[in-house]
């Protein structure tokens, strides 16, 4: 679990998991969840990115992204096969998130000693 700081004043993300093991991909609802419901009432857009071997059918990961409501890209962080392509659909992502509407974010400061940040 990541610590509600690096949520704070999130507009975009990538679920990154791994094709070869099958409880990393059932992991992603999970996360989606926790990140989805740290930084409410504001939204988070995702891609969903499936790396490595396969295990999980690419049918599936596409599936999950659909649910989701997620554009799904594969990639490998070994050969950098579309790592940037990742990066750049999240980035067009949110620019239109934030161009339409869908994402209200609140201008806010941030100092990482706040005594939030320091709670275990």
């Amino acid at each position: 679990s990541v610590t509600r700081s690096y949520y704070r004043n999130s507009v975009g993300g990538l679920l990154v998991f791994d094709l070869g093991n099958r409880k990393s991909f059932e992991n992603v609802q999970q996360w989606y969840a926790e990140v989805s419901e740290r930084v409410q009432p504001y939204t988070v857009l995702f891609v969903l990115v499936g790396h490595k071997k396969r295990a999980v059918d690419r049918t599936e990961a596409e599936k999950l992204a659909s649910q989701l409501g997620a554009p799904y890209i594969e990639a490998s962080a070994k050969t950098g096969h579309n790592v940037k392509e990742a990066f750049e659909l999240l980035t067009r992502r949110v620019y239109q998130g934030i161009k339409s509407g869908e994402i209200h974010q609140k201008l806010s400061t941030y100092s990482p000693n706040t005594p939030e940040d320091t709670k275990q």
